[in-house]
């Protein structure tokens, strides 16, 4: 830091608070300092830094399964809010694995993490409490358990499961069944109620099956439903990736989208417009909700009393051409 100091003409106390993104440097001079360590192939031992400070630039980001197209639009989203601000993202992403969830906690704090949004509901109230034991911001998705250093973020589940049977209704559908995600994981479960729950205010049974959040475990369900003697003329599913499994199953027991049957996803991940045909699905702004997590978090460091809050994520129908009018 010496050298560069020299180089750049300046002292190391502005060296130190260029490299570290400080405010408030005029801009010739950030110029300057970053041409100087460049030439001297400067850079700096983070880990010292963090060991100095007590504190690190991390923010941490958890999330399920890096495989899942939900997710990497949410990383998008936290990691453009860090970097605007100058800080870095360490993401951990767990497979819902218990042990891989704990090593992931253990990361968070040996790292120094400022803050961390989980982006899991799998995430038990052990490792959150943890997480606030070492005065990490914390945000959670769909737990309702805002306190001290800890905010939670709900998905608006019921209403986008109104929209979706509401539009259902309007096009005649009657028979509707629901492919759920794993029973283990709360947001899934959260779903699956708030659908079962519009369909009973109008007096409708569903018929519902379990998935697993993937395109096999659609398949699967679908298959199920194929051997019962009622077909529904509408099916509900858990997220997209279930809702492609279904429609691939379908056609292959020679049944047409949407002309037999409609089919309705959840998340409008990238994939819905491609599927085919493509997906009506409730779309959940993935990349605005990597954002409103980083924006909570930071909003919490910011608090004098570190005080957590409740927020919710709206959801909207999309409607493209995997539904339609019942059949007659």
């Amino acid at each position: 830091m010496k050298d560069v100091a020299q180089v750049a003409g300046v002292s190391k106390a502005t060296v130190s608070r260029v490299l570290n993104k400080a405010r408030y440097v005029d801009p010739k001079t950030r110029q300057r300092v970053l041409k100087a360590a460049s030439q001297l192939n400067y850079y700096q031992n983070v880990h010292a830094r963090r060991l100095a400070r007590g504190r690190s630039d991390l923010f941490g980001l958890v999330i399920s399964e890096i495989a899942n197209p939900f997710f990497p639009e949410v990383i998008r989203g936290f990691e453009a809010a860090a970097l605007e601000r100058g800080l870095e993202v360490l993401l951990c992403n767990t497979e819902y694995g218990p042990e891989r969830i704990e090593a992931a906690v253990r990361k968070m704090i040996e790292n120094k993490v400022r803050a961390a949004a989980v982006m899991t509901s799998v995430m038990d109230a052990a490792h959150i409490s943890e997480l606030a034991s070492h005065q990490i911001a914390t945000v959670l998705l769909d737990q309702e358990c805002p306190k001290r250093f800890v905010s939670c973020i709900q998905i608006d589940y019921a209403g986008g499961a109104t929209q979706a049977v509401d539009y259902l209704w309007e096009l005649g559908h009657r028979r509707f069944a629901f492919v759920a995600g794993p029973g283990n994981i709360q947001s899934a479960q959260t779903l699956r109620r708030s659908v079962v729950e519009v369909l009973q205010r109008r007096h409708m049974p569903c018929q519902v099956r379990e998935g697993n959040h993937r395109i096999d475990g659609g398949a699967a369900a679908a298959h199920r439903l194929l051997e019962e003697s009622m077909l529904p003329t509408a099916v509900l599913c858990g997220n997209d990736l279930t809702a492609i499994g279904v429609m691939n199953a379908l056609e292959g027991a020679h049944l047409r989208v949407p002309q037999d049957v409609s089919v309705v996803g959840f998340d409008d991940i990238y994939f819905a417009h491609l599927a085919r045909p493509a997906l009506t699905t409730i779309r959940i702004p993935r990349e605005g909700l990597g954002w409103l997590s980083f924006e909570v978090l930071d909003k919490t460091l910011r608090s004098k009393q570190k005080k957590g809050a409740l927020y919710t994520c709206e959801t909207a129908l999309v409607v493209r051409e995997s539904t339609g009018p019942v059949k007659r």
